[in-house]
């Protein structure tokens, strides 16, 4: 896929997952390509109607001929959660999570400016050394070449409503592959996030615990605030089954789920425990194929993503 003219195309509408992809080059690879944005926001910018009426943003995409595996050979890497009852369906291919525990909390909507319009995803809180480090999507934080501006994470998101705050990011990183190249292996996006009020974002709403090199064919739980029809991007909303790899465009995981449209950037946890909503983060929701619905693909944590995921929680 790196250098080459990929069929991928994004969805910018209210709608469902769309039947036929609209095709879009990814740009050529540059090897300098900087792999993080320094952000600027306008103050009170995201009001509860402009949140509300931001576009989901997701890609969906369609098998081509050039691929960039992901080496999976090295030792896994596990940081600890730190954060602070469930429903129990399992699998569950979309429902929205009443079982509250931590996931609600540290999952969130992500807003931005892409060009001349507001657009969603979804994000979640880790545990980083800064205490304010937010993993997504990479087309969360950059896409077409160009980085999205007026980031800001809001967890918990409820309606418009952002009973924890909302969280502006002072700087934005991708993996150095997405950033070059958009890969969709490497599809991983994070962001780093101001104080509020005196306090990070970690002590405010806690962190999952992350695993890179964690392997494949686990139980496997997908959080995120789908935007598109029949969600609308009001509830978080969860998938739970046993995760797969795909075999045709890319190496990432994949998972029965029918989200849309919005849930990008969401995370996907093993050893989830729907008790305490706490879980280890091994990928984030990043496509869809479009002859393949209710199936959702999230890339695999290698040592590409452990590196931006080194840059950020330092940054």
């Amino acid at each position: 896929m790196n250098r080459h003219r990929t069929a991928v195309s994004i969805l910018l509408s209210a709608g469902a997952l769309i039947a036929g992809a609209v095709t879009a080059a990814t740009p050529s690879a540059a090897a300098d390509a900087p792999a993080s944005f320094r952000q600027q926001h306008a103050q009170g910018f995201w009001t509860a109607e402009r949140m509300r009426g931001a576009t989901p943003l997701d890609v969906t995409a369609v098998p081509g001929t050039a691929r960039t595996p992901v080496a999976t050979s090295a030792s896994p890497t596990r940081v600890a959660p730190t954060a602070a009852v469930s429903p129990t369906a399992f699998p569950q291919p979309g429902g929205a999570w009443t079982g509250g525990g931590a996931v609600v909390k540290t999952s969130g909507r992500v807003f931005f400016t892409m060009g001349d319009r507001t657009a969603s995803c979804s994000g979640d809180s880790v545990t980083s050394a800064n205490g304010s480090t937010v993993m997504t999507a990479g087309h969360c934080v950059k896409y077409q070449g160009a980085w999205h501006t007026n980031w800001v994470f809001v967890p918990a998101y409820n309606n418009g409503a952002a009973p924890y705050g909302q969280w502006p990011a002072t700087k934005t990183f991708a993996t150095d592959q997405w950033a070059a190249s958009e890969d969709m292996n490497h599809d991983v996006g994070l962001a780093v996030v101001a104080p509020q009020n005196g306090q990070k974002l970690n002590q405010v709403v806690g962190a999952q615990g992350i695993l890179f090199n964690g392997g494949y064919n686990k139980r496997m739980y997908s959080f995120g605030f789908p935007a598109a029809a029949p969600y609308d991007g009001t509830k978080l909303v969860y998938c739970s089954a046993n995760s797969g790899k795909d075999f045709l465009l890319t190496k990432d995981h994949s998972l029965a789920c029918n989200m849309t449209g919005g849930s990008s950037g969401g995370p996907w946890f093993q050893d989830f425990n729907e008790a305490t909503g706490l879980g280890t983060q091994v990928s984030v929701n990043s496509f869809g194929y479009t002859f393949l619905p209710n199936r959702m693909y999230g890339p695999y944590f290698g040592n590409e993503a452990k590196a931006a995921y080194d840059k950020a929680q330092t940054a």
